[in-house]
């Protein structure tokens, strides 16, 4: 720094320490910095420099500046502290009751998720995730869902290339999974999954999955069933009742889909369940052996089951909510609620 940098430095350094009240502070503030300043003075130097000076003196005031910059703020800031408009004092009433501040809460969605992680996690599952962008192969070719197969297609899948897509469905988990560990494996795979579905009451092109995935040898359909009941009845309670209807999946052998007794009629029959009594929840099934080789087992050695869920679904019946779009509206009134 030059020899009259220096000097301004020192200057400001010997003037700042006997500052004693927030008017001294501005006033220093407006003698260094201000328009017609010590710096702004300084500056005007430069043009008349020699060309090959003027970059090194004009970077040795600018850091002149933020140092007198920071200095004056901190003085300023530890001098404000405590300040108030002068005339006013402040009133404090002891008798005044406290303030009340609503806590925040998590959205439905999220407590759901956390709420089946909880019953698995108790269960032995892990949890597994992936990315929400995917390669055709994991999304359908390693799930031995074939290249003519209607989900495929544009209508039923967000492609973002060729090759590449925003998953529909959180299946895709169970294949990275299953490539990178050997078995036993017992995971669920939460996540957000996209279709091209038109908004209503019942669908969003965005929702949640829950994917489950358990292999091992000698697991079996009974394996599944009581698994899924035993989920069931830990999210919706001992008296809902659970039943399974054949079914068919390209990635599960055999497949089905699992119905609970609507909690909302018990089972007797109302608008939600079709008058039917009962609620269809998931899909369900055995893994099927083409999967197995896509991914390196031994079929003849290893078996395991798959389930998927919906999690807007199940929360909606949990709690007697009509309307999917509810969820995504950020609404208050009704997010307060749960």
């Amino acid at each position: 720094m030059s020899e009259e940098l220096q000097n301004v430095q020192k200057k400001f350094h010997d003037e700042v320490v006997t500052i004693k009240t927030l008017q001294e502070a501005e006033q220093l503030k407006v003698k260094y910095l201000g328009r017609t300043g010590i710096v702004s003075e300084l500056m005007k130097v430069i043009p008349k420099l020699p060309v090959g000076d003027r970059a090194s003196y004009g970077k040795q005031i600018n850091s002149l500046k933020d140092e007198i910059s920071r200095i004056l703020t901190e003085h300023i800031d530890k001098l404000s502290i405590g300040k108030k408009p002068a005339g006013k004092r402040e009133v404090f009433d002891p008798t005044l009751p406290g303030k009340m501040y609503n806590p925040g809460k998590k959205h439905p969605i999220t407590q759901t998720i956390e709420d089946i992680k909880d019953v698995f996690s108790r269960l032995g599952f892990e949890v597994a995730y992936g990315p929400e962008v995917e390669l055709e192969y994991y999304n359908f070719d390693a799930l031995n869902i074939p290249s003519d197969h209607p989900s495929r297609t544009d209508f039923d899948t967000f492609y973002i290339k060729d090759d590449i897509l925003l998953r529909s469905q959180t299946s895709t988990v169970q294949i990275r999974i299953m490539e990178k560990q050997k078995p036993p494996i017992r995971i669920i795979a939460p996540g957000i999954v996209y279709r091209p579905d038109t908004v209503d009451a019942r669908h969003s092109f965005m929702f949640h999955q829950v994917e489950g995935l358990l292999v091992d040898e000698g697991v079996s359909f009974a394996d599944l069933k009581g698994t899924l009941n035993q989920f069931i009845k830990s999210y919706f309670g001992k008296n809902i009742e659970m039943r399974l209807r054949p079914s068919f999946f390209p990635f599960t052998e055999p497949s089905a889909e699992v119905d609970i007794s609507c909690s909302l009629c018990s089972g007797k029959g109302c608008s939600v369940c079709s008058y039917s009594g009962w609620v269809e929840i998931l899909g369900a099934g055995m893994v099927d052996p083409n999967v197995f080789e896509a991914v390196h087992y031994d079929a003849e050695k290893y078996t395991g089951f798959a389930f998927g869920l919906g999690v807007e679904r199940v929360t909606m019946l949990k709690y007697g909510i009509n309307d999917i779009r509810l969820f995504y509206e950020n609404d208050l009134r009704f997010l307060s609620q749960f």
